[in-house]
């Protein structure tokens, strides 16, 4: 193995060209219709819930705690190498609790944390009162802080692990469509289970399969050869499955997002973390502004995504009914973006395409996609490295 092509350069399709980077010997190429972060990646808050989820066990806990693990080395690293200056809130998340919250399953998360060193902090009114004021919901009740969650500006994080690929020898090539593939099948010799075996033992015999590997793409510039190919292109990998006679459906979940300015800080200019409240995230991003979102908004039966103006507005007046400071602020910006949601199962999909010994998707990561593009990167990198060629 040694030629990979990465198509897609979102967040996640850049972690993972930087980490293959940093493998001697790999020959690397990212291929992008659009610029970086075009997609879901270019609309998404950073907001990394990673201790704080009540995710407990299996990948789902595994892939918060290992992304959480190596963003700590990661962003120092980077910045490092690049000289670029990645924007990152370390002063965590603070979750509003509010009237009804079972407060024992919070109390449960905090002992199982605290076994693998995560910190959870749960306050009581008087906590939010003294560390941020300027909320003032009469049924919150209290809030949990998370001090080793973070949030990262996910576009300056993703041009940083591309400049920081680059550095190391990946080629990037934007504005360039895939097309289609090239393919070749063979046969080879597995094994099958029989159904006729007489003994407890089943036995094994040798039976012929198709084996189909990717050769080439077939792209906008013209023909690339391949060795390995992963497929992260978001919503943009329906299509590429299709090509592949292997759909793997994936649709789009829009979100909006407002970016506000006032003339102070909220509460304490000292404790500005991220505060989370009935799915509304309120994100510090300094000089008195912040981001506010995010809408969660299927698409209609037809797949036709729309932003809906109504819930942009109850997105704010949510956030005002527990920070009525708000009412005062000037919005500077509104934006949307489609999250890529795989239908049927859950997200993402990492593993090898189906009936392809060559084909890897790292894709649909949902609503985790910054959280989770280290960990996803160091799994590709496993997959790659440890998984031999049929």
């Amino acid at each position: 193995m040694s030629k990979i092509v990465v198509i897609g350069c979102g967040i996640v399709g850049a972690a993972i060209a930087y980490e293959l980077s940093l493998i001697p010997g790999l020959d690397i190429t990212v291929i992008d219709k659009n610029t970086p972060a075009h997609g879901a990646t270019g609309a998404a808050l950073g907001v990394l819930m990673g201790a704080i989820s009540h995710k407990k066990k299996g990948r789902a806990w595994r892939f918060r705690s290992n992304s959480l693990k190596r963003y700590q080395t990661l962003i120092p690293e980077l910045e490092a190498q690049t000289g670029l200056k990645i924007p990152v809130n370390q002063q965590g998340i603070l979750k509003l609790l509010f009237a009804g919250e079972n407060l024992e399953k919070w109390q449960e998360l905090q002992k199982f944390r605290a076994v693998e060193g995560w910190t959870l902090e749960i306050g009581d009114r008087a906590f939010i009162t003294q560390h941020c004021p300027k909320i003032l919901h009469e049924d919150i009740i209290g809030a949990v802080y998370s001090p080793q969650d973070r949030q990262i500006n996910p576009v300056e994080l993703t041009k940083a692990l591309v400049a920081g690929a680059r550095a190391n020898g990946v080629k990037f090539m934007f504005g360039v469509e895939v097309q289609d593939f090239v393919t070749q099948t063979r046969l080879c010799l597995g094994e099958q289970d029989d159904d006729f075996a007489p003994s407890r033992q089943v036995a094994k015999k040798s039976a012929k399969q198709n084996i189909v590997s990717c050769e080439y793409l077939v792209t906008s510039i013209g023909q690339i050869s391949v060795e390995e190919l992963i497929i992260s292109a978001g919503l943009g990998s329906t299509p590429l499955t299709q090509s592949l006679q292997q759909e793997i459906p994936i649709r789009p979940v829009l979100g909006q997002a407002i970016k506000l300015q006032l003339d102070r800080a909220l509460g304490n200019a000292d404790f500005q973390p991220v505060i989370t409240g009935n799915d509304i995230h309120l994100v510090p991003l300094g000089n008195n502004q912040y981001w506010l979102g995010a809408t969660v908004e299927f698409p209609t039966e037809t797949e036709a995504s729309i932003a809906n103006q109504d819930l942009l507005a109850e997105l704010m007046a949510g956030a005002i009914a527990f920070c009525p400071e708000l009412k005062s602020a000037t919005i500077l910006e509104t934006w949307s973006g489609k999250r890529p949601r795989p239908e049927g199962r859950a997200a993402p999909i990492i593993e090898k395409l189906s009936g392809y010994s060559n084909v890897l998707l790292a894709t649909a990561h949902y609503r985790n996609g910054v959280l989770l593009a280290p960990a996803t990167a160091l799994e590709v990198v496993q997959m790659l490295t440890l998984t031999p060629r049929s």
